[in-house]
């Protein structure tokens, strides 16, 4: 797999970058030797550097202690590795049965989280990476995690305009870490990705990773029209939850949340799902390699990030990122209006 030039980050990255959320025992608790072997299957199955995306919310923390440990178990060269941590969430004592940061979400915990986004509060949280994954292994690629959600929970105007001057304090931090040589770029992970184009506007972005937002399921026109932009800009963009956190591909889940067909909101999601694996059936296609092709084919999109909870399905990752689909599947995908006519990218 190639390595492309990485937005202004002076990095090269491959078109696959795996996330880590399960690591932290996202929905299930994996066993050590289960997730040693997710991190060996890396680098079986991609040539280095491997580039890996994390959080300090990922299992409060533990994801980022797992990728430090297992690392040195397995004498990884620290360059043959890049790692990006999204900022903003730190470890809290768990006093409660369940973690209350994300109910229903982690298993296992033996912390809590709170989030802590301002100057003071991103430095707090490099900082608790930095310890929890070892300085040998120093995340290269920093971002501020989540801005939507924090901006989302204001509870007034005022209290929106504090809560962006806490976010624009947040990147003055990862600001001075870059020119410190602490960090190769600077950018943002988001669900919402007009967040991102307003913070676009205010902050100095090195690249940025999209959240259940161009997908095979939703694409406008509007979010293309800013890809476009970025890419002028050289702005690097790795796009995530490609899979609605599941659902194209079968899953309970529609971005985070449990849906079921009874639900009027949700009935018009299933028949999307059942047309879309109807048009799969057709080619021969598999519907994940289809949302992978899907989330890759904007050229302004560098990589894909894609996370596995079972060490096997590495190699079937990378295979659908590497899998070009016919001509003839994706025509029907726009006569039968599963993506829009105009997509001006595939078909």
């Amino acid at each position: 797999m190639q390595h492309r030039a990485f937005g202004r980050t002076g990095l090269r990255i491959p078109a696959i970058v795996f996330g880590t959320s399960i690591l932290g025992n996202q929905y299930q608790v994996l066993p050590d030797e289960t997730k040693r072997a997710i991190v060996r299957g890396w680098f079986e199955h991609v040539a280095p550097p491997v580039v890996v995306d994390c959080a300090g919310k990922y299992g409060a923390g533990l994801a980022l202690e797992v990728i430090g440990r297992e690392l040195e178990a397995l004498g990884v060269d620290p360059e043959r590795i890049l790692i990006s941590n999204k900022l903003g969430w730190r470890r809290a004592p768990l006093v409660t049965d369940e973690p209350a940061f994300e109910p229903g979400v982690w298993a296992g915990l033996a912390h809590d989280a709170r989030q802590d986004v301002s100057r003071e509060g991103i430095l707090r949280c490099w900082e608790e990476g930095l310890a929890l994954l070892g300085e040998r292994y120093a995340p290269r690629l920093l971002s501020v995690h989540d801005p939507d959600e924090y901006l989302a929970a204001a509870t007034s105007e005022p209290d929106r305009r504090q809560r962006w001057d806490d976010i624009l304090g947040a990147y003055r931090a990862l600001e001075e870490l870059k020119r410190q040589g602490k960090a190769a770029g600077v950018g943002v992970g988001s669900k919402d990705w007009r967040v991102i184009r307003e913070l676009s506007d205010k902050v100095d972005l090195d690249w940025v990773m999209l959240a259940n937002s161009l997908t095979v399921h939703r694409h406008p026109r509007e979010l293309l029209d800013f890809l476009e932009s970025l890419a002028r800009r050289g702005v690097g963009v790795v796009n995530s939850a490609v899979f609605h956190a599941g659902f194209l591909v079968g899953g309970e889940f529609f971005d985070y949340r449990r849906i079921t067909p009874d639900a009027p909101e949700d009935r018009a999601r299933f028949e999307w799902r059942e047309r879309f694996n109807r048009v799969c059936r057709r080619h021969a296609v598999e519907p994940s390699v289809a949302c992978v092709q899907f989330a890759l084919s904007p050229p302004a999109v560098q990589s894909v990030a894609l996370n596995s909870s079972r060490p096997d399905r590495i190699a079937r990752n990378v295979a659908a990122v590497e899998t070009l689909l016919p001509q003839a599947f994706w025509l029907e995908m726009k006569s039968e209006g599963l993506i829009e006519k105009s997509y001006p990218y595939l078909g």
